[in-house]
């Protein structure tokens, strides 16, 4: 019998991400009669070539349907979006990061000091995985959920984050012979991992259709060569590693710290390892959750992920000496006007006992010497070093009297921050009379 061949556009929904186009194509080409696939996660479609001799649209619908997405028909793409419900998740999304911004959290980060042995590395990466659960969850589930056999995603995604752990910790370590980052390079990175994460939960929470075109994807040849081996939670995992994640900044310049390869990777595995009981137990369990329950911790998981997004940009602001109105710092320590200038020096004094930075006001073109008194138990892995992007300043707090010395040149408010961009103060330098 003569081939009777029919292309058809399925239109589909319930696609989260490009996995989804992975899924589907794979799916769909083991069906006999099945030409050629060709799926679209921003398009929300998959074009069909098929036979009709040996294959029906109905198989096909159905095969869709089994991977838990819906076949759309064309009555039903023509339903208006529920800004309602958008602006109201938007909304949640501003209060939680308003929320995350005034909530002292990083204050109980552990302090990740030179002398540590590797035993405690680990230690570290059992203690802060709680704290990695929050900033990297949503991903993790979204890589687990409404999968075939989330244990082998599980595998997969926390492999990632192990190999990628360690790629870093041999790459900072080796760099730690020769090379310094400073604040503006970490502020660049971390806007561009928060834009990332941003467009990454609204395209989970399905607001924003515009959005899905930027997508992170692999190429082509790559999902080809891997089609029906689902391998996309492994680079995931990979990517995962470069977050700026808080402790795993604190650990990667632990790891720089080393000035050794074989150190700084070593370091970093264990901590991935102490980090992993927590993170592989999320994404392996994900698959006992009921469809609807599944559902609902995924849009959870989707508005975690574009609120740490804004943190992280806000953050990178911070690290780069910018700021906008809706990132501010919140709830900085009251204001500290220079007492007196003694031989044509300004001595302003603070005192830190954690929390927010100390907001300061200097007269400009004056040499200050700021001293700043740290209480005992106040430091933590975050707020132990400072970053002052508009006099070059970069800072490692230690417990007692702190001297940081600097002339402002110019008039205006100045942001600084601690080395992750999390925690904020304000120097506000007055114009010369």
């Amino acid at each position: 019998m003569a081939s009777q061949l029919r292309n058809e556009r399925f239109h589909i929904g319930g696609m989260t991400c490009t996995n989804c186009e992975h899924r589907i194509e794979s799916t769909l080409k083991q069906l006999p009669g099945v030409i050629r696939v060709k799926a679209s996660y921003p398009k929300g479609q998959a074009e069909v070539i098929y036979d009709q001799n040996r294959v029906s649209a109905k198989k096909i619908r159905h095969s869709i349907r089994n991977l838990d997405y819906q076949v759309l028909a064309k009555n039903q793409l023509k339903n208006k979006t529920d800004y309602r419900k958008s602006i109201g998740i938007l909304i949640i999304i501003a209060a939680l990061y308003i929320l995350l911004s005034r909530l002292p959290i990083f204050d109980y980060l552990p302090l990740v000091r030179n002398s540590m042995d590797f035993g405690m590395v680990f230690v570290v990466g059992l203690l802060t995985s709680v704290h990695c659960v929050a900033m990297c969850g949503g991903i993790n589930l979204s890589q687990s959920l409404n999968q075939e056999d989330p244990p082998k995603t599980a595998v997969l995604y926390n492999g990632g984050r192990l190999i990628s752990y360690t790629l870093t910790g041999v790459i900072v370590g080796a760099l730690g012979q020769v090379v310094t980052l400073d604040g503006t390079f970490k502020g660049v990175f971390q806007i561009l991992a928060g834009v990332f994460m941003i467009i990454m939960g609204l395209n989970l929470l399905n607001l924003f259709d515009g959005l899905k075109f930027l997508s992170l994807r692999l190429p082509r040849f790559l999902t080809n060569r891997t089609a029906g081996q689902n391998r996309t939670p492994l680079y995931v995992g990979l990517l995962n590693g470069l977050m700026p994640c808080g402790p795993l900044q604190a650990m990667q310049l632990y790891a720089l710290s080393t000035a050794s390869p074989f150190a700084g990777g070593l370091s970093m595995l264990l901590f991935g390892l102490g980090t992993l009981p927590l993170m592989f137990s999320l994404s392996a369990l994900s698959g006992f959750l009921t469809k609807k329950f599944a559902q609902k911790v995924m849009t959870v998981g989707a508005v975690i992920v574009t609120v740490l997004g804004l943190t992280m940009f806000s953050q990178g602001l911070s690290l780069s000496g910018f700021s906008l109105p809706f990132f501010q710092d919140t709830g900085s320590q009251s204001s500290t006007l220079s007492g007196e200038v003694i031989d044509g020096v300004q001595i302003v004094h603070s005192t830190y006992s954690g929390g927010s930075y100390p907001k300061i006001t200097v007269s400009q073109s004056i040499p200050v010497k700021w001293t700043i008194t740290v209480t005992k138990g106040a430091l933590t892995g975050c707020n132990q070093s400072i970053i002052i992007p508009e006099y070059g300043i970069e800072y490692t707090f230690f417990e007692g009297e702190n001297i940081i010395t600097f002339t402002p040149t110019q008039s205006g408010k100045f942001k600084y921050s601690c080395w992750m961009g999390m925690i904020r103060g304000t120097i506000t330098v007055l114009a010369e009379k």
